[in-house]
Order: C-alpha cells, then sequence, then structure tokens
C-alpha cells in the first residue's frame, strides 16, 4: 500500500507555479487533497482546485500523478480536480497491479459522482488519455467534451520502436527505481526534461517520490510490467458521443501520422491541435498553450 511519508502538498510550491507562468501571487488558489474510498480496496486520491464544484477533471500519465497538472490548472483559474491514478500519488495500490484504461475508469468515474459531477470536460495525458477514451465511451454521463493528450489506442503498436530520447521522462518508468538520493532523481528527471526548467522539473520529483526504510529513494507509484492492449480502445473512441478533441505534441514521437488519420477515421467530428515546442508532456512542456486549447474547446 501506497504511505505518504516525505510528501510536500500544496500550498507550499504553488508560489513556484505562479512565478512559471508570470502571474501575480495574488492568483494563487486554495488547493485541498480530498479523496474518495472505491470499495473496500483503498481511496482514490485527489487535488480539488478552487471553491466550488469543479468544472474541469485532469487525468494524468503513467508514473506521473495529479500535480503534473498545476500550471495548467492554474493557469486555467477555473475550478478543478486533478486525481492521482490508482497505484500513483497518493491513491491506492492494487494487489493484481492492473492500472490501465479498464480499470482506471472504473475507479475514477466513482471519483467523478462524488466530486465533479457537473464537470465540463475530462482531460487526460498518456495512460490518462486512455482512461478518458474508456470513460467517455462507457459513462457518457459523466463525460460532457474530452480531451485526449498526446496519445491514441495504437500506442503500444511502435512503442518498441521509440528510442530512449523519443521516450523523455517515460524512459525513467522503465529503468532502475532506487537512488542513493532525492538529487540523483532530480538530475536524470532534469536530463529527460530539455523543454522545462529545471524548478519546474525538481518540483515534479519532489511530489512524485518517496524516501524507503533504508535512506534510498523510489518514485510514487507502482505500474504493472505488462500493459493490456489498447487496441479494442479505438472501438470505445468511435463509440463516444461528446465532443473530443485530441491534442499531440508537436515534437513527440508517441502519436504517428497513422495514428491521427484513425483517430479523425473513428471520430470525424473531432479536433486535431498540434502544441509547438511540446513533446509527450504536452502539459509540462507548453502549460500556457494547452490551457487555451482547453478554454477555447470547452467554450
Amino acid at each position: 500500500m501506497n504511505d505518504d511519508a516525505g510528501v510536500i502538498d500544496p500550498p507550499e510550491l504553488l508560489t513556484e507555479v505562479a512565478d512559471e507562468l508570470g502571474l501575480s501571487r495574488e492568483r494563487i488558489p486554495t488547493v485541498r487533497r480530498v479523496s474518495v474510498p472505491i470499495d473496500r480496496r483503498g481511496d482514490v486520491s485527489a487535488l480539488h482546485w478552487r471553491d466550488g464544484d469543479a468544472e474541469l477533471v485532469f487525468l494524468h500519465g503513467g508514473g506521473q500523478n495529479a500535480h503534473t497538472w498545476d500550471l495548467v490548472a492554474m493557469q486555467m483559474g477555473l475550478p478543478a480536480l486533478a486525481v492521482d491514478l490508482p497505484g500513483h500519488g497518493h491513491s491506492y495500490w492494487r494487489e493484481d497491479r492492473n492500472y490501465w484504461p479498464r480499470e482506471n475508469a472504473v475507479a475514477v468515474a466513482a471519483v467523478i459522482e462524488q466530486l465533479a459531477p457537473r464537470a465540463r470536460c475530462v482531460i487526460g495525458m498518456s495512460l490518462g488519455g486512455l482512461t478518458t477514451i474508456r470513460l467517455a465511451a462507457t459513462r457518457p454521463d459523466l463525460v460532457r467534451r474530452a480531451i485526449v493528450v498526446d496519445v491514441t489506442p495504437g500506442v503500444m503498436s511502435h512503442d518498441a520502436t521509440l528510442s530512449r530520447e523519443q521516450r523523455g521522462t517515460t524512459a525513467l518508468i522503465r529503468q532502475g527505481r532506487v537512488y542513493a538520493s532525492r538529487d540523483d532523481m532530480v538530475t536524470e528527471a532534469v536530463r529527460a526534461s530539455p523543454r522545462r526548467p529545471a524548478s519546474a522539473v525538481r518540483r515534479g520529483v519532489v511530489h512524485n517520490s518517496r524516501q524507503l526504510s533504508d535512506g534510498s529513494w523510489t518514485w510514487r507509484y507502482d505500474l504493472g510490467d505488462d500493459a493490456e492492449d489498447f487496441a479494442p480502445l479505438w472501438d470505445d473512441l468511435e463509440s463516444i458521443t461528446a465532443p473530443v478533441m485530441l491534442v499531440r505534441g508537436a515534437d513527440s514521437a508517441f502519436v504517428p501520422e497513422v495514428d491521427v488519420v484513425e483517430f479523425a477515421r473513428r471520430q470525424p467530428g473531432g479536433r486535431l491541435e498540434v502544441v509547438a515546442g511540446a513533446g509527450h508532456s504536452v502539459q509540462s512542456d507548453q502549460p500556457i498553450a494547452l490551457a487555451d486549447l482547453i478554454a477555447d474547446f470547452i467554450g
């Protein structure tokens, strides 16, 4: 089960977020951690931005957590809910280690029902994007609009061809997970994140790391070794009746043109956008540009 030792939560690091966005510190909102029990298995944790009913729901990628959306959430200026998917952040760990879209969508649906039933849009990146597709297909009552960031159901068909450089920070998921110090983790993450300020990368590591009993450090997630086949999610994508937007990072290799064509075929009324200067983690590389796209999409 996940433990919370050494975690730093808002508002301690929100000043850095405001400074990186060039926002007045007077615009720093109230952010509180909330949780929803999922049967008897444990709780799904989330960050609730601002008072009032959440208008946006954010789902992060594999090996990330709710804090990956800090910059976008602050820039948006709307009440929002950023969820820690099962196996990540402060959420529960599954005994079967099944953290893939079908199971994630069930857990996220329970969270949205309780904490964001009137949300205007669900935004998911990578694993969170695949979870969003499944959620929108199976629970259309909870997904009024859907934004999928830099992923498609075809991602596994070309995953093996990506180089370490193309994988960016996702490469850290696949290598040794234990470090002598948190600074070693920061060094690795900075090297894999050339588009981001070092301060932002370090903040991400602080939120996404935990110290072990022997003094070493490891990441704050529990991903299984074998991913399920995501290809059936193409049919889920086709069945979605809500407006859908696919956002790609211009410098990302995770969504090849063949997948863009298939996405458009499955969602002929869908919107396709490319963000310049962004890799796979568009929300971290170009948060203001992504926030602008979200704002335009939800009207």
